[in-house]
C-alpha cells in the first residue's frame, strides 16, 4: 500500500457556472438578470473534500426567491451568499462568490432610435472569520461599456499632409476642424471596491465609462446617426491613456458621498483598427487618492 500523503489545505473549493435568474432593483423598478455565479469556500488540512451540494443550497435559497422579492444589488445578493456559506461550513474560514450578468439600458442616439443597449456587469464578494466573531465583508462592483475611441495622432499626422493640397486648414479658424483618423472599438471596465454598507448605482458607473470615450456606440443608426457619432468621437479625439485619465479625474465629482477608502480599478482596453495588436491601460487607486490629487 502507497504511503498517505498529508493532506494540503485549499484556499478555494466550490462550483462555478451556475446560472440563475437575479432580480434587482434598479431605478425603482425590478430588472431579472441571467446571472451567473460561483462560489467556493477554502479547505482545511483536516478535511478531505467541501460539502458541495451546501453551496448550491444557498444559491437556490437567496437567489431564487429575488423572483418574488428582488433585492436591492448583486453585490448585496453575493455578501448573503457569502455570509451564509460560512454559516454552513463551519470549517472555513473565508468564503467567495462571484457573479457576471448582462445588464440593459434603454438608450439612443436620439428619443425615436432608442433601444436596449447592453452592459457588463459583475460583482463579488468575500466574507472572512475574525477571532470567532462575526465575519469581515469586503464586496466589488464592476461595469463595463463598450463605445469608441478616435486617434488624435493621427489626426495632427494627417492636418500636415494634408496642407499642401488644402492650404486652408493652415487658417486659425480652421484649427478645430475634425480630420480623418483611425478610430477604435473601446472597452472601459470600472470596479469599486466597497465596504459592507457602502453603496453604489451600477446605472452610474456605466454612464460615467461612456462619458470618458470619444463617443458611446449603438445598436441602432441610421445614416445621420452614424455621421453625428463620427463627428462627436473626432471632435474628442482620445488616446487610451486619456480614457484612463478622464475616467479617473470625473471619479471624485461624480460620487461625491463615496467614503475616501473605497478602492478603485480601471481598465481600458482600445481594439485597433490599423494595428495588429490592441491597446491597453489600467490604474487602481482609491478614491481618497483621487481627491487629493484633484486637490493638489
Amino acid at each position: 500500500m502507497a504511503p498517505r500523503v498529508a493532506r494540503q489545505g485549499l484556499r478555494h473549493v466550490g462550483i462555478e457556472d451556475i446560472r440563475k435568474p437575479l432580480t434587482v432593483l434598479r431605478g425603482g423598478r425590478a430588472i431579472t438578470l441571467t446571472a451567473t455565479f460561483g462560489v467556493t469556500v477554502d479547505l482545511p488540512s483536516s478535511r478531505k473534500g467541501s460539502d458541495l451540494s451546501r453551496n448550491a443550497e444557498i444559491l437556490a435559497e437567496i437567489v431564487d426567491r429575488t423572483v418574488t422579492q428582488p433585492v436591492q444589488s448583486m453585490e448585496w445578493a453575493c455578501s448573503e451568499i457569502a455570509k451564509e456559506l460560512l454559516v454552513r461550513h463551519p470549517y472555513a474560514q473565508c468564503s467567495r462568490v462571484r457573479v457576471s450578468a448582462t445588464h440593459f439600458l434603454l438608450k439612443g442616439i436620439s428619443p425615436d432610435r432608442r433601444s436596449m443597449e447592453d452592459y457588463h456587469l459583475s460583482a463579488e464578494a468575500q466574507a472572512m472569520r475574525v477571532n470567532g466573531g462575526p465575519p469581515s465583508l469586503t464586496r466589488w462592483l464592476a461595469a463595463e461599456a463598450v463605445g469608441m475611441t478616435a486617434c488624435p495622432c493621427a489626426m495632427s499626422t494627417a492636418r500636415d499632409l494634408l496642407l499642401p493640397d488644402y492650404p486652408l486648414l493652415s487658417d486659425p479658424s480652421m484649427a478645430t476642424l475634425p480630420i480623418i483618423t483611425h478610430n477604435q472599438r473601446n472597452r472601459t471596465r470600472l470596479t469599486f471596491e466597497l465596504h459592507e454598507g457602502v453603496e453604489v448605482e451600477a446605472d452610474d458607473m456605466i454612464a460615467t465609462i461612456e462619458a470618458a470615450q470619444s463617443s458611446p456606440t449603438y445598436a441602432i443608426l441610421k445614416r445621420g446617426d452614424e455621421a453625428k457619432v463620427v463627428l462627436t468621437a473626432h471632435r474628442d479625439p482620445k488616446f487610451v491613456e486619456d480614457v484612463m485619465r478622464d475616467l479617473l479625474s470625473s471619479l471624485p465629482k461624480r460620487f461625491p458621498s463615496l467614503p475616501d477608502a473605497v478602492g478603485v480599478l480601471a481598465e481600458t482596453w482600445s481594439e485597433e483598427s490599423i494595428h495588429k495588436y490592441d491597446v491597453v491601460a489600467s490604474h487602481d487607486t482609491t478614491l481618497g487618492e483621487l481627491r487629493q490629487n484633484a486637490s493638489a
